[in-house]
């Protein structure tokens, strides 16, 4: 497996005031699959992806990561796993004002040794016209694209999504599954969606659903179905 986590637990606060966000989650995932991660706010999917990401320390429990133990690293090296292994795309897009998109991807691509080929990356994502571009010329679909090359672009083993088309409308959220789809089977890249969107769990290879900080449901979908057929 690519990534394997056992009963990891993680709380916030002390004494009374001390909640469980994590308790006892087990799970793994193989190489280049993607998951969608279901749950109502307050059930630890954020703080599940944050803690995969090396985001969020542990209280407990293992995290393997391609037969890397990233719960037991220190600082230094944690930084590394994340520039090497990691892409982050998250709710908001966080793009740089003042420069362009093939810019703003660049800041991606200086952190790593191989990365991938910008003009070709620039096709795949629909922003070859929109290279040049700032921010504030793009619609919210154009920079939630930008915002994927930016953390594509360093070609990484594992691409973390947190509610990446949450700020999006309908048609402009299936267009960047429908990408996302696209990545995951041009680039191999194992690919973690966190939403509250349940119809999504659809195109998924694997579907977990938190509730407490505990898995209810671990399912695996032997049929995906194309992120353009997906309705809600």
């Amino acid at each position: 497996m690519f990534l394997s986590v056992s009963q990891l637990d993680k709380s916030y606060g002390s004494g009374a005031a001390r909640v469980k966000v994590l308790d006892g989650v087990t799970t793994s995932l193989a190489a280049g699959q993607i998951c969608v991660i279901l749950g109502p706010s307050g059930s630890g999917k954020s703080t599940f992806l944050n803690a995969v990401g090396g985001l969020e320390r542990i209280d407990g429990g293992r995290i393997i990561i391609d037969g890397q133990d990233i719960s037991r690293l220190d600082p230094a090296s944690l930084g590394r796993y994340r520039r090497d292994k990691l892409g982050f795309v998250f709710q908001f897009y966080n793009l740089i004002p003042n420069l362009t998109v093939k810019e703003n991807i660049e800041v991606g691509q200086y952190l790593s040794q191989k990365p991938l080929e910008m003009d070709a990356l620039l096709h795949t994502l629909g922003l070859w016209e929109h290279r040049d571009k700032f921010p504030n010329q793009l619609s919210g679909g154009q920079q939630q694209r930008c915002a994927i090359g930016r953390a594509l672009i360093k070609n990484p083993a594992l691409l973390l999504c947190d509610e990446l088309t949450g700020a999006l409308d309908y048609q402009t959220a299936k267009e960047i599954l429908a990408l996302l789809e696209t990545i995951n089977q041009t680039y191999h890249n194992t690919i973690i969606i966190v939403t509250h969107n349940e119809p999504i769990k659809q195109m998924a290879h694997r579907v977990l659903k938190l509730h407490d900080g505990r898995i209810v449901t671990d399912e695996v979908n032997d049929h995906p179905i194309a992120a353009s057929e997906l309705q809600w």
